[in-house]
Formats: structure tokens, sequence, C-alpha cells
């Protein structure tokens, strides 16, 4: 029998334990630079990086921060959402994404939003159908010289 469980990672090890899984969304970090971004962002933007476990295997990351702006109001934001390519489609990603939500009502905020790379096909139906979401607008980025 399968035991799920979710745990935020908070500690450097933790932390450090999801990177193999991370990597699957974010090719271009190395171990290293990850675990910095990471203890960065989870002193200075309030994220939370959080493990869904089957027994005591990660099978599944999210990193959100919650928000405020004028766009949005109070929400928080899905940085992070990866399921382990090789047992996708076991529901894993909608679990971790509702628990998501469950955090962000519990704690007083108005919506979840996230963005999705162009190519992520997939992901997107997994949102629109599976999970509600609205395409609400497309995200611009620039790199700074």
């Amino acid at each position: 029998m399968n035991t799920l469980t979710i745990k935020e990672l908070k500690l450097r090890n933790e932390v450090i334990e999801a990177f193999p899984i991370m990597k699957q969304l974010r090719t271009h970090l190395e171990e290293g630079t990850y675990l910095e971004l990471v203890m960065e962002a989870q002193e200075v933007d309030r994220y939370k990086i959080l493990a869904l476990f089957d027994d005591d295997k990660i099978v599944a990351v999210t990193g959100f921060k919650p928000m405020t702006t004028l766009y949005y109001g109070r929400f928080v934001w899905v940085c992070d959402l990866v399921t382990d390519t090789n047992i996708r489609s076991k529901g894993y990603g909608e679990k971790l994404l509702t628990y998501v939500h469950e955090w962000a009502k519990e704690n007083k905020y108005e919506s979840v939003a996230l963005s999705s790379g162009l190519q992520r096909i997939d992901a997107h139906r997994f949102y629109e159908d599976k999970m509600n979401y609205d395409k609400v607008s497309y995200v611009f980025k620039t790199p700074l010289k």
C-alpha cells in the first residue's frame, strides 16, 4: 500500500534531495546554483518548496510564493511544478497543486497563478482541462546585460 505525503522542504539536505526531480523541469540548473537560489528565495521571497512522497520516494515537487500585486491582488504564484517523468499521469501533479490551492485558501489568498513554457503542451492541457485554469495573459522576459 502506497502512502502519499506532502512535506515542506526547509533544510538544505531536504532541498538537495528534491534536486533530481526539479532538474527535470529546470534543466539549466546545477545543484549548487539550485540550492543557492532556493535558500535565497526562501529567505527573501517567502518561497516554499514542497515534495510529494510516495512512501519514502519523492515523486513530485512544487515551489510557490505568496504575493500581492495590483493586477491579481493577494495570490499565490506557482514558480515550479514537476512530476518525475518516469511516473507521470498518476495524479501526483494534481495532488500537489490541489495542496497549493488549499494552502492559499487557508492563508486568505484569492487565487493561484502560474506560467508555463510555450512548448509544454501536455502541461497546458493539464492546467486547463484537469485543474480548471484559464489562460489570462502572456509572460514576457528580457535579459538585462
